[in-house]
């Protein structure tokens, strides 16, 4: 639930406590909603690992202008969004300085190499914060994100990365982490997740458990790093027909961009000496629009 919408008046408020204009598709967004106290999980989407895990809340106006900044590296930039368990937020630009477009909307990070404390790195989420805001939307009214115990995780599914193999279908969704990723040093950090489906009209006898994985890692390099290993998340898991079994893990590449295949190796449980292979489909991942800030 929101708090009330936001009065015009107090948008003007707002303006004279942070000496800058909002701009109007932010503005009419708060005529209807006021965002989010902070609270778990956040509409503007989560990401879980084993050791990690974020939940975006969409800031109400008044943590918002009380979250403004002046200091160098993120002059005149507003927070959008806040994590209670990272810190992270996104910012949007107010004014056009360091190298931003004005009502860019992005993620910081630090630039852990240069000499200037104040310089960040921009990862770029939006130009406008109607463009921002609706994209996100639809992807989440279009099953573009998935919903899963009553959270959106913002994993994006290609359609297209799908492979099927006998009666089990392979399909993967993936996401970057501005929060564990780094420019200087190049340290790109993604997450994936991979669904592992039997047809419901598969064979009862058809029934097999997931014995290893090989994956085959490419970056924008070209550079190539081969993995195997037994189970998958230190899990075998049993496919039966109609069951679906999901499982998150993650990548780090040092290019900006970069791409994984592989196949699983399943044994029959009907026919403990037939093996087979089921194709993971070829998934990319890419990292965000970056800049770094010239204060």
């Amino acid at each position: 639930s929101f708090p009330e919408s936001v009065r015009e008046e107090d948008l003007d408020a707002v303006e004279a406590q942070i000496h800058c204009k909002l701009p109007n598709d932010y503005r009419c967004s708060f005529r209807i909603h006021n965002g989010q106290k902070l609270v778990v999980p956040g509409l503007m989407g989560s990401m879980a690992l084993s050791n990690h895990y974020r939940s975006e809340d969409l800031l109400d106006i008044d943590t918002a202008a009380g979250g403004f900044q002046q200091r160098l590296g993120l002059k005149q930039c507003l927070p959008l969004t806040f994590c209670i368990h990272t810190g992270l937020s996104q910012y949007m630009a107010l004014e056009s300085v360091e190298g931003r477009n004005k009502y860019e909307i992005f993620y910081q990070c630090p630039d852990q190499m240069a000499r200037n404390p104040s310089a960040i790195v921009m990862f770029i989420t939006g130009t406008s914060y109607l463009e921002w805001f609706t994209s996100y939307v639809n992807k989440v009214v279009t099953g573009g994100y998935p919903i899963i115990r009553d959270q959106i995780f913002r994993y994006v599914h290609d359609k297209d990365c799908v492979a099927t193999t006998e009666d089990i279908t392979v399909s993967v969704s993936t996401s970057f982490l501005p929060e564990l990723s780094s420019v200087h040093p190049p340290h790109y950090f993604f997450t994936y997740r991979i669904r592992i489906e039997m047809s419901k009209d598969a064979l009862p006898e058809n029934a097999c458990q997931l014995e290893s994985r090989y994956w085959r890692i490419t970056n924008a390099k070209g550079d190539v790093e081969e993995v195997q290993g037994p189970g998958v998340v230190g899990e075998f898991p049993v496919i039966t027909p109609g069951k679906v079994y999901e499982y998150t893990s993650c990548t780090t590449f040092s290019t900006t961009s970069g791409y994984m295949e592989g196949y699983y190796t399943f044994h029959c449980l009907y026919n403990k000496d037939r093996f087979f292979n089921v194709t993971i489909p070829r998934f990319h991942m890419v990292c965000p629009t970056f800049k770094v800030s010239t204060a």
